[in-house]
């Protein structure tokens, strides 16, 4: 079986060596003390006719050195050149290193890649503080949205993504249980119960949910109650009827993320924040104010648009100017409740004494001014010790062949995730809720995304994936004691004579698998998956391009070479890196890689 531990890729491999060599600089110059080789890295340039790599080793340097950038930078270039996987070192500008490779490194990457199979790439961080993700949250108040499916993609791919890097990640949903949206929502559970029993309840009430997905819920409720609720008060009525509406909305939500493959590690209620002898957002109220970051005192009007939580009245604020935000900000409204942004508070500090130092929330379009009183609050209640990076998810636009779809009559206004996901498949939506940044508006075609065309990035990537299985199946005829199962086909192909891979096109395919354990590395230290997917359609369309050449105008590029068994096991090593990479990042973005299209 082949899975040993994974080895430096070929980037992380030549830094390695470029740290080696500037340390070695730094001891025989006597200014090794002063120097911070972090911030040496060894990255593809900007142009690819300048070379493979470049690194600015020289140029953060040279301060430390107290010389010029261009003078360390040939230094560094000096012993660059008697390294045995370079071909060319040049000096560009100030002194800026452009490194050229010799083929044998990409052919070794290539059997690094053999070796490892899906696992090339993975990271090992297992010093790095513990990760929780919150992702979703909406509302129990009813089905999910096309626009919540979008936050449940992102943030489930980004746990994948950071898993993948080697952290140790717990997804977390926050259950928004203890606002006004839920007495409403049990309100209009209340009014379909009424209905189920056979009253004529009219035209729903302005303010009340009018979607049929709540008369499951009157049903239940009057199947379990008879017509004794109606017997009660609502403050009688209001808990029962509110419990039951929110676990049914719970339980249809988890159905929903299920339908994508979501599923999370902890489900944490805000109402538990608040529950009578362990309230929490007291407790943490408390906690701020004894430390000086919590006074009472009276806000100046906002500008710009009404502010929901404004009262202009004295009231307990919280300093979060003093952490980085714009404006204090109110705890306690006027009625003796929590504002939102408390409970907040106390949700994140619970994070924190539950362990997590690194904390990752994923938000709506609508939340964007939230961003810097969240972290201002989580600097406060861990004396900095843990850091929250918000990620806000843009609005989804619903299209079909460019025109906008009307709402679903289900919910009464908007169409569901569910619907979406029957109709197009659960691949389709989590591939094009990715194949754009996350703060950017979404346009996602209906008809488009099921097209079996180039048009369409899944199609393309898993097509990617399904044509390197059918040249192996071909390839039997030439190569017939290659393996079927992957393991035994990449230790097979691996002992191959990969160094006849010396084509141009060959190479350059080799370059782009080599970049993906740099590229996942770097998509998940900003917290951005679309990277993978961008990557992904690159390395598809660079194969598919090879293969049509090879097919068309340069039969000597075919991956079968029905007279050369020896250069077809070489490029079937090369396929095989293909599949493998377009496998795990496919993973890593929740899409199933198919051996075939059907």
């Amino acid at each position: 079986m082949l899975n040993p531990a994974p080895s430096l890729h070929l980037f992380a491999d030549v830094q390695a060596r470029v740290h080696a060599i500037c340390a070695d600089l730094a001891a025989a110059g006597g200014w090794s003390e002063e120097t911070d080789l972090s911030r040496v890295v060894v990255e593809p340039p900007r142009d690819p006719s300048h070379g493979d790599m470049a690194t600015n080793a020289a140029m953060v340097l040279a301060k430390d050195a107290k010389v010029k950038p261009r003078d360390l930078a040939e230094a560094i270039a000096a012993r660059l050149r008697s390294e045995d996987l370079v071909a060319k070192v040049d000096i560009a500008g100030p002194g800026f290193i452009n490194l050229s490779l010799k083929p044998v490194a990409w052919v070794e990457a290539l059997r690094t890649m053999l070796r490892e199979g899906t696992s090339y790439g993975r990271g090992s961080a297992a010093d790095a503080p513990r990760v929780n993700v919150e992702y979703v949250s909406a509302n129990p108040t009813g089905p999910m949205h096309v626009g919540h499916c979008r936050g449940a993609v992102f943030g489930d791919a980004l746990c994948s993504l950071l898993q993948f890097a080697g952290r140790d990640v717990t997804r977390e949903y926050y259950i928004n249980d203890a606002g006004a949206q839920v007495d409403v929502l049990a309100r209009s559970a209340y009014l379909r119960y009424r209905e189920a029993l056979g009253e004529d309840i009219g035209a729903i009430p302005e303010g009340l949910y009018p979607g049929d997905y709540l008369k499951p819920v009157g049903e239940m409720l009057a199947t379990e109650y008879g017509d004794r609720l109606r017997t009660m008060s609502e403050a009688q009525w209001l808990p029962i009827v509110r419990a039951k509406a929110i676990a049914m909305m719970m339980d249809e939500i988890k159905g929903d993320l299920a339908a994508l493959n979501i599923h999370h590690d902890v489900f944490f209620s805000e109402r538990s924040l608040i529950e009578d002898g362990n309230n929490k957002v007291a407790e943490t109220i408390d906690f701020l104010r004894a430390k000086g970051d919590i006074y009472e005192g009276r806000l100046p009007p906002p500008k710009g648009k009404p502010v929901e939580d404004y009262e202009d009245r004295e009231q307990s604020l919280f300093r979060a100017t003093a952490y980085g935000d714009d404006v204090d900000r109110p705890l306690i409204k006027s009625d003796g409740s929590y504002t939102y942004f408390a409970s907040d508070i106390a949700n994140h500090k619970s994070k924190f004494d539950r362990g997590f130092a690194d904390l990752i929330d994923v938000f709506g379009a609508d939340h964007g001014g939230y961003v810097k009183r969240m972290q201002a609050a989580v600097k406060a209640v861990t004396a900095g010790k843990a850091t929250l990076d918000v990620k806000i998810v843009q609005l989804v636009r619903l299209l079909r062949n460019g025109e906008p779809v009307k709402m679903s009559k289900r919910s009464g206004d908007f169409v569901t995730l569910r619907e979406v996901v029957d109709e197009v498949g659960r691949d389709a939506v989590r591939f094009m809720m990715l194949y754009r940044k996350n703060d950017a508006v979404l346009d996602f075609d209906l008809a488009k995304v099921i097209e079996q065309s180039r048009d369409n990035p899944v199609f393309y990537v898993q097509y990617g994936h399904a044509r390197g299985h059918s040249i192996f199946r071909r390839a039997r005829e030439v190569v017939p004691d290659l393996p079927a199962e992957d393991s035994a086909r990449r230790e097979y192909l691996s002992r191959g004579p990969l160094e006849r891979l010396t084509e141009p096109e060959e190479l350059d395919l080799l370059r782009r698998l080599a970049l993906y354990p740099r590229m996942s590395e770097g998509a998940a230290t900003t917290h951005e998956p679309h990277r993978i997917a961008f990557y992904l359609y690159d390395l598809a369309s660079e194969f598919h391009a090879l293969w049509t050449k090879g097919g068309t105008e340069l039969p000597h590029l075919r991956f079968i070479s029905d007279h050369d068994a020896s250069l077809t096991k070489a490029r079937l090593g090369m396929v095989q890196a293909v599949v493998s990479v377009l496998a795990s990042g496919l993973a890593i973005l929740g899409v199933h890689a198919p051996d075939e299209m059907r």
